[in-house]
């Protein structure tokens, strides 16, 4: 009976399942209906798609810290999912001040919903508890089943109903998620309860590594090997963040997208496409869990820094994929639906690589004093990759796309090349841990699915 999980953590499963549900279907439409319905250019879309994903990732950290110290998480979490209920329905109105309005609705809504949902998770468990690893494997299970269907039914319902009843039905899964936690939010009392400031952000700090601290030069070591991560994880999410813009109007534009079996035929709609992503992520976790656990077995597992290495080059590789795939297609022509799948699949073990080790990272080289402020870094950086992702949608028209996806390629190169460079800094500052522990730790974190993908995050 010990072994069983809490009800609070089904409770949060469909609550942030719905949510996620409702995210992912509002930005596989997101760049489709600025650029269809509001006549927008590929790269005023862009724009707007890179500066609201940029607040999307900055408010939560402050969301989380509200939370913590005014609010409570539950009622942070309700007032948030009203928020983002309210947001995607008057999204649906379709004008321009209900436009921007439902931004600010939205952007708000998920600063207070997306950090505290997680933090009741860690906090259903005391410290320590052994289920709560697996506890989060469930949890991020529920936000890529979310995130797989959002973007399909999402194409469905504009397709058969049109754009407005497309995001409205975003707002009733929201008030699916509203509701579930309103009435059953007795079972999360308790994590309500605990508090505290590694709490925000799903990874509280070993006790050991709170009681003793680390000499100036350490502390010093430590914090530039976090500088560094987050230059990394800057070009990471410029990159992987181009499903909502580029890779987008590629699935509409550059690829053929028609199925046939015989004299049978269907057009997949582009905003499908972006559901690889949760599907590869399902499939591909536990058996990167069964690889790493080969390697660790052996002895040749790689650190943290060299997964995050790997997880540069991969990003790296997967734009290669489509630079191939332009030349093949003459730069504006259309290719098989396999390129971009392929794009997909490799950019998927990439986030998987590197996603995970984030925040990890964080509470690890964080002097305890300083984990709010580096922490806060950290999302300001993860923010600014998603600025950067938006913004170089300028170029996605005026240049050739082979041009525009090895410029992606050479942003990701030089990434693994500044971790490469730095290296050595990046393994010496890595705290020691008592190995089993580190194993222990490693394959909970491999075994979790990104949040930040899409999420995750």
């Amino acid at each position: 009976m010990a072994s069983k999980h809490p009800r609070g953590l089904y409770v949060l499963f469909f609550t942030e399942m719905w949510e996620r549900f409702g995210f992912y279907l509002m930005l596989a439409l997101f760049t489709l209906y600025l650029t269809e319905h509001s006549k927008l250019s590929e790269a005023e879309a862009s724009s707007i798609y890179g500066s609201y994903m940029f607040f999307v990732y900055l408010t939560p950290f402050f969301g989380g810290l509200l939370a913590d110290r005014v609010f409570g998480y539950t009622r942070a979490i309700l007032s948030g999912a009203a928020l983002l209920g309210a947001g995607y329905l008057v999204f649906s109105i379709q004008h321009p001040i209900a436009f921007y309005a439902a931004l600010c609705l939205l952007v708000l809504g998920n600063g207070l919903f997306k950090p505290n949902i997680s933090t009741l998770v860690g906090n259903l468990y005391p410290q320590g508890d052994s289920r709560r690893d697996s506890a989060f494997s469930i949890f991020y299970m529920g936000i890529n089943l979310g995130a797989l269907f959002g973007g399909p039914v999402g194409e469905f319902m504009r397709m058969t109903f049109g754009w407005p009843l497309a995001f409205a039905t975003a707002g009733v899964c929201m008030a699916f998620s509203l509701v579930t936690f309103a009435l059953l939010r007795k079972h999360v009392t308790l994590g309500d309860n605990r508090s505290s400031v590694a709490a925000v952000f799903d990874m509280p700090l070993p006790a050991e590594y709170e009681d003793r601290p680390d000499p100036p030069a350490v502390e010093r070591q430590r914090i530039i090997a976090l500088v560094v991560m987050c230059l990394i994880v800057m070009f990471f999410w410029m990159a992987f963040h181009q499903n909502g813009t580029s890779l987008t109007f590629w699935a509409r534009d550059n690829t053929d997208r028609v199925l046939r079996v015989g004299s049978w035929s269907w057009e997949i709609p582009p905003g499908v496409f972006q559901a690889f992503n949760s599907v590869f992520i399902i499939i591909l976790t536990p058996v990167l869990v069964r690889v790493m656990s080969w390697l660790r077995a052996r002895n040749w597992e790689p650190n943290t820094p060299a997964k995050i290495g790997i997880g540069m080059l991969l990003t790296g590789l997967s734009y290669a994929i489509l630079v191939v795939a332009s030349w093949s297609g003459g730069d504006h022509g259309k290719v098989g639906m396999g390129w971009l799948i392929g794009c997909y699949f490799v950019i998927t073990i990439a986030e998987l690589l590197l996603s995970p080790m984030g925040l990890s990272m964080v509470t690890k080289l964080a002097p305890r004093r300083m984990t709010a402020m580096l922490m806060g870094v950290w999302f300001i950086a993860t923010a600014v990759g998603n600025y950067l992702s938006g913004f170089i949608g300028r170029f996605w028209k005026p240049w050739k796309h082979s041009e525009f996806f090895m410029l992606l390629v050479v942003t990701s190169l030089l990434a693994a090349c500044l971790l490469l460079w730095q290296y050595r800094r990046l393994k010496l500052a890595m705290p020691p841990q008592d190995p089993l522990e580190d194993d222990k730790k490693q394959t909970s974190s491999e075994s979790a699915v990104p949040e930040l993908a899409g999420a995750g995050a």
